[in-house]
């Protein structure tokens, strides 16, 4: 999925699908300890109330948090392999 092309608001829609009846709400909002990156919380009540986590990526938002850089192959991994 391409998130630098959503927006947050974008994605409060197609997620929880906010309605003028039914408006979505931040409840929270703050960052990250371990990385300081930004997270908002957005919820819905209908029948029953709904919450959903977005966190702030280097290439936009997302619904799940940014996690630790994991091996990657650079120049040094294909010299050896070489």
């Amino acid at each position: 999925m391409n998130t630098a092309q959503q927006s947050l608001r974008a994605l409060v829609d197609k997620w929880l699908a906010p309605t003028v009846a039914t408006p979505a709400h931040v409840t929270r909002f703050s960052r990250m300890n371990s990385n300081h990156r930004r997270y908002v919380c957005v919820e819905i009540t209908r029948q029953t109330r709904m919450a959903i986590f977005f966190f702030r990526h280097d290439d936009g938002w997302c619904v799940f948090p940014p996690g630790a850089h994991g091996p990657t192959i650079g120049d040094r991994a294909r010299a050896s392999a070489g």
